[in-house]
């Protein structure tokens, strides 16, 4: 009998040890955590005019053309838009090829790209502009150069206007 007991009073102990260890290594990697929040913001980081950055874009093709884009607006690949990890909808931003220095100014509408080392994909329209449709993926400079209004439409408009009647 004082053997079950001897068993069972080790094993609260070896619990309430295995629970206290388990706390103590939370609160440590809290910390680590709360960086980690901070550096992969949840909302889109504020576009400030005259930031920059550089790395690799793509352009996405006709296939996506229709389909919402993560703003609510269908896909258009005749425009002159953008998808950009962080950057807010509607920020204007002007991608420079590194290597023809072509340049075009286009609009953050959609998210992307998933690809890890890319930082922006753009639409047919403006890789043609960009004289980089033959290479896929170019070396590219990302300045913002400001942000445009994103309103209502039309139909919108017109729907609002008529609830409110």
């Amino acid at each position: 009998m004082s053997l079950r007991l001897l068993a069972a009073g080790t094993a609260a102990v070896l619990l309430a040890l295995s629970s206290l260890a388990q706390a103590q290594s939370a609160s440590a990697s809290a910390p680590a955590a709360a960086s980690a929040a901070v550096a992969a913001p949840s909302a889109p980081a504020k576009a400030v005019a005259g930031d920059a950055t550089e790395g690799k874009v793509a352009f996405y093709g006709r296939k996506f053309a229709g389909r919402k884009t993560a703003s609510g607006e269908r896909f258009n690949p005749n425009a002159m838009t953008m998808a950009h990890k962080t950057l807010p909808f509607g920020t204007l931003v002007k991608v420079t090829n590194l290597k023809t220095k072509r340049s075009v100014v286009v609009r953050v509408n959609d998210r992307g790209p998933a690809t890890p080392d890319r930082i922006g994909d753009v639409t047919s329209a403006a890789a043609t502009k960009l004289k980089m449709r033959r290479a896929g993926v170019i070396d590219a400079k990302l300045e913002v150069v400001g942000m445009k209004k994103m309103g209502k439409g039309k139909k919108a408009m017109k729907r609002a206007k008529k609830a409110s009647k």
